[in-house]
């Protein structure tokens, strides 16, 4: 690799990475204020409605960076009047899908966390926490929404401020709200709001200071915008959706199988594996602006070695991973606030998940690199393959090995997976993607 690559590499997913990693660390915040006030209940509720959150942001990454990978693409290509028509369609489509799932979240939240799991105390406590989550699903739409577009406009750095921004202000709000002032879960979410206001509202500061065209209304000719702008967007949406399906199947099994003090668990366990999971998506979305540029430039040969580094970094800090949640296992639980019982399962449990850390990242990487140029096809396959595999998996496992079979149906539907991606790969490898 040259030595020019090499550094644009660095400049572009170090800061995505930190950013990544810091988004990881937002998730399990309110569980850690809450955790340590209100005990497991109160842990298990903000896993419970955990999706919800999730599914707020998927929705905000997958048009962002639709709109930022389409803005990138035709933007080097040298036509910047599609360029620009892109991103005001983006913003438009951030708008709407907002004030849409406003309304819808916030008429359905009692029957959306009973499908979700929650029974007894946890519905009451579950729409306190959603309450205040779902008035603020602009705030969290248009974080997770600009942040692509930021840095595809060579702004990975200001990217990660401006996470880092709403992240401080997170915990500064969270200390205050859950343990000073004791509104509990109601406390946790308003802090998480607060928190992606600022988040957005930094981001919208940096696109007018560079004058970056995202606002403006599109009226001629914007159904094909809007088209490619979805069908980008899908995967990465898929991506970040992965884990609320995940998290939907993971309850409702380990509830049936191994009753509260599982789904306890797992609400500690998916903090890590979603912190895990950003590490890693930090990579493929911080290698994504150079694949496009490259690519639209029609520049193949350093595309190919963008992607190539990215396995390599998505590669080692899995390998980290692994090493740091297995040495402390033992505290996670602690950390959380967790029961004793409930501390000691997850470090039984947890070395069960690092089989699929490696597998991940290579995923994670291949499917970057198809929506990153325009391979949308392979990208679905890859993203929504592994919940198929898992729900499979789960309505199989279980039966025979109980709630460790629960455990094991993540990281053999992570191995299937990555073994779909070696294929793919292998297959565009022979000619597709030099085109």
């Amino acid at each position: 690799m040259s030595e020019k690559v090499y550094k644009t590499f660095c400049s572009y997913v170090i800061p995505s990475v930190l950013a990544f990693a810091l988004s990881g660390v937002y998730t399990i915040v309110d569980g850690f204020f809450v955790g340590r006030s209100v005990g497991d209940i109160g842990l298990s509720t903000i896993n419970i409605a955990y999706p919800v959150v999730s599914l707020l942001q998927a929705l905000g990454t997958g048009i962002g960076m639709g709109g930022a990978v389409m803005y990138t693409l035709h933007h080097s290509a040298g036509e910047h009047g599609a360029a620009k028509k892109y991103l005001r369609c983006t913003t438009m489509i951030l708008l709407a899908v907002s004030v849409i799932f406003t309304i819808l979240l916030y008429c359905t939240m009692e029957p959306v966390l009973r499908l979700l799991g929650a029974t007894g105390e946890m519905i009451t406590l579950g729409v306190e926490y959603l309450r205040y989550i779902v008035i603020g699903t602009v705030f969290q739409i248009f974080a997770t929404g600009v942040v692509p577009i930021i840095r595809n406009n060579n702004g990975a750095n200001f990217a990660m401020g401006t996470m880092i921004a709403g992240f401080l202000c997170n915990i500064v709000l969270d200390y205050l709200f859950v343990w000073v002032y004791e509104w509990s879960v109601a406390g946790a979410a308003l802090a998480t709001i607060i928190g992606q206001a600022l988040t957005a509202a930094g981001g919208f500061i940096y696109l007018a200071r560079h004058k970056i065209p995202v606002w403006g209304i599109e009226t001629k000719e914007i159904g094909k915008p809007i088209k490619d702008i979805f069908k980008i967007g899908i995967a990465p949406f898929g991506i970040s959706l992965t884990p609320l399906v995940s998290h939907l199947f993971m309850n409702r099994f380990s509830a049936q199988y191994g009753g509260e003090m599982a789904v306890a668990s797992y609400a500690c366990i998916g903090y890590a594996f979603a912190v895990v999971s950003l590490l890693i998506q930090g990579v493929g979305d911080g290698s994504q602006p150079l694949i496009s540029q490259y690519y639209g430039r029609k520049d193949i040969k350093s595309a190919l070695q963008i992607r190539r580094m990215a396995y390599y970094t998505a590669g080692l800090l899995a390998v980290l991973c692994i090493a740091g949640l297995f040495i402390s296992r033992r505290k996670i639980g602690v950390l959380f606030g967790a029961s004793d019982v409930t501390t000691a399962n997850i470090a039984a449990s947890i070395p069960i998940f690092l089989n699929g850390f490696i597998f991940i990242a290579f995923s994670r990487v291949t499917t970057a690199a198809f929506y990153a140029t325009e391979k949308a096809g392979y990208s679905y396959t890859l993203v929504y393959m592994e919940p198929i595999f898992q729900v499979l998996l789960l309505m199989l496992l279980p039966r025979f090995w109980g709630q460790e079979g629960v455990w094991w149906s993540m990281p053999m539907a992570q191995i299937l997976t990555a073994i779909a991606a070696v294929a793919l790969k292998a297959w565009t490898d022979k000619g597709v993607l030099s085109k």
